[in-house]
């Protein structure tokens, strides 16, 4: 009989351990998958950036010192890598100088009424916004998955199988200038 009941609560861990194991790669899935998310919006934005620095450029020559450093913040950005913390602080050092180049803009009314300038103005602030929809995302995922990597019981599974805490995707909000979208009626 104690055997009997042995087996039973053995089984019944091992049920558990299977479980919690497969909530936990779940977890680690959906974060992974916003990361993928965040990766492809960076991705579409730093393309941007060429298009509008070289339609900025035709109108506004002068201003190279602020074309290249928009271009090492870029490529910065770009080499950053996976690690939510080194992405965001690269990504963050590219808001002050994009910023600037839209201020630019303010300066030569016949960039404004570029039809190319505003596509391109249109589709950063598109952009943007769908950055922060995959930020969102990824850090709620990321929440789940390191409250379930922490709490009793499941941290017994966690730690012995390799679950690790993810780190946060963030931007610093202080730095980073929306783009100014002007509607022409």
């Amino acid at each position: 009989m104690p055997l009997l009941i042995i087996s039973i609560l053995l089984g019944l861990i091992g049920i558990w351990v299977a479980v919690t194991f497969n909530q936990l790669v779940s977890m680690r899935q959906m974060a992974e998958n916003g990361w993928s998310d965040i990766e492809v919006q960076l991705k579409r934005r730093a393309d941007l950036i060429p298009r509008l620095v070289s339609t900025v450029k035709g109108y506004a020559a002068h201003e190279n010192k602020l074309f290249i450093d928009i271009t090492e913040k870029r490529n910065q950005a770009l080499a950053a890598g996976n690690n939510p913390k080194t992405r965001g602080a690269a990504e963050a050092a590219l808001a002050p100088p994009m910023g600037r180049l839209m201020a630019v803009a303010e300066d030569y009314p016949d960039l404004k009424a570029s039809q190319n300038f505003l596509d391109l103005q249109n589709e950063l602030a598109d952009t943007e916004d769908k950055i922060e929809m995959a930020r969102r995302f990824y850090n709620g995922a990321v929440r789940i998955l390191n409250i379930k990597v922490q709490s009793v019981p499941s941290n017994l599974v966690a730690g012995p199988l390799g679950f690790r805490q993810l780190g946060y995707f963030e931007i610093d909000i202080a730095d980073a200038v929306a783009p100014n979208i002007e509607f022409k009626t």
